[in-house]
């Protein structure tokens, strides 16, 4: 009955075939688990999002399998089987959709049980350190991202010595990159390299050899920043401010995080002035809510109660002026399509909102328009003490909602009827509410499921 069963049920069979294996009396059969891993990560074509969870399910148990193999002593086959299945699995992933993450669950019981297995079997540490090195450098799928750190129990001091020497070999092939340089490197093989060499670094102690390795790119802004950080971190607090402003120096367009760690860094020393230049300068190229924000945080620093109006009339004057230009510009372009939005009051209005400015929100947007989502919380934060003139507003959103014909928009046009007509009932124009919802439903009256939303009303 067994034998009939386990033609039939595949997952069966291939359980037995392997507890059959584990326990032949001629002696472990690793050949057979060998050919269970080849079968059960065999994709016979590709595996699509509704097949991945039986395909993954098939090899979990084949890990199983392999996961009692270290607990019965076979630890030096576990290595041999481990890097068996992963090798097998670095070419399936590519033929299959793993949407919910299925496989990667696999890779890290797989290379956390290859760990395990060498901790107790002790391979040869050289031996060892040249295999991994070489999958982590020409791997597809990072399956042994982090060699260094993960097994330095394991190779030693002779095993981490072969490991490191590999690693400065191909470091020394990595040519150095200065300022708006481009990597001509293919296949991530600087990004691999360079990880592995930080993370030799890092087991050092020693931030000067850390900085060392990171110096080697210094390409992009960010790079600068990080050999800042790493100065910071170990309190060598003048070489940090050192690479700071060499990098707002090396780059005509700063880095938002960079200027942001070296105005901190002139706050320490009490260099206010260059700190509100920066983080002012920061502002004029992009006068957001975020950098309104930063700006007023950093003009707290320097003296928390008397600084910050003097900042914000002057930003404020700035964001004036600057919506003024591209409105200017939107009037006299003759590419309107290469405009890139409606030139409005949007970030005077989320300005006055953050601040709950409200009646000046309100001014704003009246005065110069806003964007659709900002209208939504100018009328929310005026229906309370201004029902009459939240209304309108919400009115406004109802036909661009329904436009988008799905049922979530229906449900959002629904609520929002809900809210009008609440503040109508305030406002003691039930009578009005009931016609509107009248023409709503002539207007709209294709759109059934709408329509049956609209029934729920109660309109006495």
């Amino acid at each position: 009955m067994l034998a009939r069963e386990a033609m039939e049920n595949r997952n069966l069979r291939d359980r037995l075939l392997l507890e059959a294996a584990q326990s032949n009396p001629m002696g472990f059969d690793i050949a057979a688990y060998r050919r269970s891993i080849a079968i059960a990560t065999r994709t016979n074509g590709f595996v699509d999002y509704r097949s991945a969870y039986d395909y993954t399910r098939r090899i979990h148990q084949v890990t199983e399998s392999i996961a009692a193999l270290l607990s019965d002593g076979h630890a030096p086959a576990v290595i041999e089987l481990a890097e068996y299945a992963l090798a097998q699995l670095e070419s399936a992933i590519g033929d299959m959709d793993d949407s919910d993450g299925y496989m990667s669950d696999i890779l890290s019981e797989l290379h956390d049980l290859h760990h395990r297995a060498c901790l107790e079997a002790r391979p040869e540490p050289r031996a060892l350190a040249r295999r991994l090195f070489e999958w982590e450098m020409k791997g597809d799928w990072e399956i042994f991202y982090g060699t260094a750190e993960t097994y330095a129990d394991v190779f030693g001091a002779d095993g981490l010595a072969e490991y490191r020497e590999l690693a400065e070999s191909e470091w020394a092939m990595i040519r150095q990159l200065g300022p708006g340089d481009k990597d001509d490197e293919v296949y991530g093989k600087r990004s691999r390299i360079t990880s592995m060499m930080e993370a030799l670094a890092k087991q050092s102690d020693d931030p000067e050899a850390l900085v060392e390795i990171k110096r080697r790119d210094i390409s992009h802004a960010y790079a600068f920043l990080q050999i800042a950080e790493i100065y910071r971190e170990a309190g060598q607090h003048d070489k940090a401010l050192d690479w700071a402003e060499q990098g707002m120096k090396s780059f005509s367009q700063s880095d938002s995080r960079l200027v942001e760690f070296l105005a901190r860094e002139y706050h320490r020393r009490a260099r206010h002035d260059d700190a509100m230049k920066l983080i002012w300068h920061e502002f004029v190229e992009s006068p957001s809510l975020k950098n309104y924000q930063e700006l007023k945080a950093h003009a707290r620093k320097v003296r928390p109660h008397s600084d910050w109006p003097v900042w914000r009339d002057k930003a404020l004057a700035n964001l004036r002026g600057v919506i003024e230009k591209e409105k200017q510009q939107e009037k006299t372009s003759k590419n309107h399509w290469h405009w890139p939005g409606h030139a409005d009051n949007s970030r005077l209005v989320e300005v006055f909102l953050w601040e709950k400015r409200y009646d000046e929100a309100w001014q704003e947007a009246s005065a110069g328009g806003c964007s659709s989502g900002l209208w939504l919380r100018v009328a929310a934060a005026r229906e309370e003490k201004h029902p009459g003139d939240a209304v309108p507003i919400y009115k406004e959103m109802i036909a661009p909602i329904l436009k988008q014909a799905n049922n979530a928009a229906y449900a959002e046009a629904a609520k929002l009827l809900h809210k009008i007509r609440e503040l109508m009932g305030r406002l003691d124009r039930v009578t009005e509410f009931d016609d509107y919802l009248a023409a709503l439903r002539v207007e709209y009256k294709r759109k059934r499921n709408f329509i049956k939303l609209l029934e729920g009303f109660e309109t006495s």
